[in-house]
């Protein structure tokens, strides 16, 4: 499946699956099921209890419950689209009566750093301050996440060397802590596309201390989506093409299995720390980051440009970058 997170037009939040154009929204379609095809009297209670309406509970019930939201889907799919749901309610919505949202918002949220080696690379051979050092580990804050085309916001106060970088993230299925990498293979709940923002000017002088966070914790720095693929519909993560897109132009072109450490091992090491069900993982940026480039201050980006963000078999991420003015109005005259 492919899961999305979208606010109806009352403003309430739904998660759905994408039927091509179409999206499902799940916990209408579980009540469909439970009244129509197993004919339970408790179709509504029952329905919240297996595939509540909040991605991050969807996965905390585990196996049970994204079992029980495929065979909603299922069931949707096959009464089609006038099928309602325990109150009445839609179960099909079209993409253009909803405003999509970030897929998921995380309780934590895992950086890796460094795990492409052609990302350190082309660090030293630009003569980045600090090298890239082999797959590290930080958190994001989750207040930055925004969804498909969602604006990414240029604050020229903070930085003038905003940068991109692509990478494939994990959704974590369950809670769990100390396991090896054997065992982590059970906790992968999906896949999702990360665009880690960066302001690298920020970035240089915090690495002088030997962290840094700020750079890119930035408010709308982290954009995510465009939706989760369960992890059943990709065998093999490491076998999937990469590619960022400005404006239409090429920039990072690579591929999942350059990964230096696999995912299993990135699991497993950060498992001492504990993972709660819906927390994201990200596996590392690769080589093409503007500040890495021929031309970096012509290939930082600025305002109006559109950033598309592509795996193989994920799809594409697209978030624009608008000016400070634009989305604070007179509040950015007074900062």
């Amino acid at each position: 499946m492919r899961l999305i997170t979208f606010r109806t037009q009352a403003g309430e939040q739904r998660i759905g699956a994408l039927d091509g154009e179409q999206i499902v929204e799940l916990t209408a379609a579980t009540g469909a099921y439970f009244r129509d095809q197993k004919h339970e009297p408790a179709f509504a209670r029952l329905a919240q209890a297996f595939v509540p309406p909040d991605m991050r509970l969807l996965f905390a019930g585990g196996d049970s419950s994204l079992d029980m939201a495929r065979r909603a889907f299922d069931f949707a799919r096959s009464k089609g689209a006038e099928l309602r749901g325990p109150g009445g309610e839609p179960v099909y919505y079209s993409r253009g009566e909803v405003k999509i949202q970030p897929p998921i918002i995380p309780r934590k949220f895992f950086h890796t750093a460094g795990n492409f080696r052609e990302h350190h690379e082309e660090a030293s051979k630009a003569g980045f301050s600090h090298p890239v050092l082999p797959w590290i580990v930080f958190f994001q804050n989750i207040d930055a996440i925004i969804g498909p085309d969602q604006p990414v916001i240029y604050p020229p106060h903070l930085t003038e060397e905003l940068d991109y970088e692509l990478e494939l993230a994990v959704v974590v299925k369950k809670a769990g802590k100390h396991f090896n990498a054997e065992e982590a293979k059970s906790y992968v709940g999906g896949y999702v596309i990360f665009n880690d923002i960066t302001a690298r000017d920020v970035q240089r002088r915090e690495m002088k201390s030997g962290v840094f966070s700020f750079c890119k914790g930035i408010d709308s720095f982290c954009p995510l989506g465009p939706h989760i693929v369960t992890a059943d519909e990709i065998p093999d993560p490491h076998n999937l093409g990469m590619e960022l897109r400005v404006n239409g132009e090429r920039r990072q072109v690579s591929h999942s299995s350059k990964m230096s450490v696999k995912i299993p091992e990135i699991l497993a090491h950060y498992s001492a720390m504990g993972y709660s069900a819906g927390d994201v993982v990200s596996t590392g940026t690769v080589s093409g980051v503007a500040a890495f480039s021929g031309d970096p201050k012509a290939w930082y980006l600025k305002p109006g440009d559109v950033m598309e963000c592509e795996i193989e078999k994920i799809g594409v991420l697209r978030n624009p970058v608008i000016a400070w003015e634009q989305a604070y109005g007179k509040q950015a005259a007074q900062v």
